[in-house]
């Protein structure tokens, strides 16, 4: 092929190259840096020769597979890592890291979707857009996909994969213009759609879910607390809100800056019930029934794209009149099937401050707390029975703190977030009651053996890097 191009970033010639073949190249970014400039002499080359000159690596191992181009470092060569033998006694899974980014702005794209097709077995990125994935033995040959709204999905196998990181861009997906004019809705009934679908898109039976739920609180923009769990959870059908959810606790883990633990002394409600309550299409808000006489406003303000399915974008806030703490966000609803797949709801910012006594659960006389944001996102994917499970919960709640006889105040947020990990819907049976982890506990007050071989085979939200270095500035710290 020939090259023109005189001097670019190693990511713009790669990039040049797909868009000439339909290749999408996969590696691992510890061997070719896409921000490094490099100059190519203009002319006509083989594949080979201009992978090898862009990579600047002889060493590089070149393998097509599908419509994927794999780099990785050639076997024998002086770069190669060499590995331990397998023991006996390890798992039957892999684990692999990976990134999920923009294609156009480089931006890192949180919370993306991360599921073996065909299995009810997925994660997700967690706020850098990095996810950890463990596959069994046994799917190891199935694909891999990536989803995230307003974004075409990305599928891959872990041949390729070079080593065990890629990098993985989300291209937008633009909905035509025509398409947006001729799907002009009523909001008001496409919510109620949606609601009478529930029967066929959501479980009336209960499941299992296996979920990774992690909360942790920043205070001064600096993480003093984090606690992590595997949870079971026996999820009872949609039409059974009087029916509690029930909690098992499977591991747990809780790391703490020594240094700024008696820092805050306020306990926040947030936690597991919190995340289980925001099931919304079991427990029904009001900002779902939907009507001309309610207080709210409803907007259809855009159509994007889930999982290769068109998606409407319904707007809702309180009307004009209406002074109170309530919610405002954005609903994402199929246009075939009705189903809700995600909300992204705030309490308004403009009575947030009204809405403080609803959070807090315990607080000392030496602090004061005021309310500056709460905002919630949740999500809904389908499984291999073809029904819709809650898949994905995060909240985020920021308070401006003032301490008594201090001058200046100090910012604390508190977050919370679960993935579902995997859903078995074969002989559910409801936990046992003296296995039951009470859901309105505190769940970092929970008492549990410490478990140096934490995560094993589990899927869990890898750590973003802010709070990795908190994790191994203070991990020595074991359970008391």
């Amino acid at each position: 092929m020939e090259i023109t191009i005189t001097k670019a970033t190693k990511y713009k010639y790669l990039r040049s190259i797909s868009d000439e073949t339909g290749y999408h190249f996969v590696y691992d970014s510890a061997i070719i840096d896409n921000d490094q400039e490099i100059t190519i002499e203009p002319g006509i080359y083989t594949l080979q020769e201009l992978i090898l000159l862009i990579a600047g690596n002889k060493d590089i191992h070149i393998k097509v597979i599908g419509n994927h181009i794999a780099l990785n470092i050639n076997p024998g060569s002086a770069n190669e890592i060499s590995l331990e033998p397998l023991k006996e006694d390890v798992p039957a899974y892999s684990i692999i890291t990976g990134r999920t980014f923009d294609l156009y702005t480089k931006e890192m794209i949180p919370s993306s979707t991360v599921l073996i097709n065909n299995t009810s077995i997925g994660t997700v990125s967690n706020q850098d857009g990095i996810f950890r994935l463990a596959i069994p033995d046994s799917l190891k040959e199935n694909t891999i996909r990536i989803s995230h709204v307003g974004y075409e999905n990305r599928e891959f196998t872990l041949e390729e994969v070079p080593g065990t990181h890629i990098d993985l861009s989300l291209e937008p997906k633009v909905i035509p213009l025509q398409e947006v004019v001729i799907r002009v809705i009523n909001p008001i009934q496409t919510i109620q759609k949606m609601l009478d679908h529930r029967p066929s898109n959501y479980s009336s039976v209960p499941a299992n879910f296996t979920v990774y739920y992690r909360e942790g609180i920043e205070h001064k923009k600096k993480n003093v607390d984090l606690t992590e769990s595997v949870l079971q959870v026996y999820k009872t059908g949609f039409a059974n809100e009087n029916l509690r959810d029930q909690v098992k606790l499977i591991k747990i883990r809780r790391i703490i800056d020594h240094q700024e633990r008696d820092t805050i002394i306020t306990k926040v409600k947030a936690g597991i019930f919190s995340t289980l309550m925001l099931d919304v299409v079991k427990h029904v808000p009001d900002y779902l029934e939907a009507s001309e006489t309610n207080v709210f406003d409803y907007t259809y303000t855009d159509m994007s794209v889930l999982d290769n399915r068109l998606v409407y974008v319904i707007s809702f806030e309180q009307k004009p009149y209406i002074k109170e703490p309530l919610f405002k966000g954005q609903l994402y609803i199929d246009t075939e099937n009705f189903a809700l797949l995600e909300a992204r709801i705030e309490i308004n910012p403009e009575y947030v401050e009204k809405a403080t006594s609803y959070y807090i659960e315990k607080s000392s006389r030496n602090f004061r707390l005021t309310l500056r944001k709460a905002a919630y996102t949740l999500s809904y994917r389908p499984s291999t029975d073809g029904v819709y499970y809650l898949n994905h919960v995060r909240g985020e709640l920021e308070f401006r703190v003032k301490r008594r006889k201090r001058w200046f105040s100090t910012n604390l947020k508190v977050w919370f977030e679960m993935v579902n990990c995997k859903v078995d819907i074969e002989n559910v049976q409801p936990i046992p009651r003296q296995e039951r982890l009470s859901t309105r506990s505190i769940l970092s007050d929970t008492r549990y053996p410490y478990d140096l071989d934490f995560w094993g085979g589990m899927n869990v939200i890898i750590p973003e890097d802010e709070l990795k270095d908190f994790i191994l500035k203070n991990l020595d710290y074991k359970r008391e």
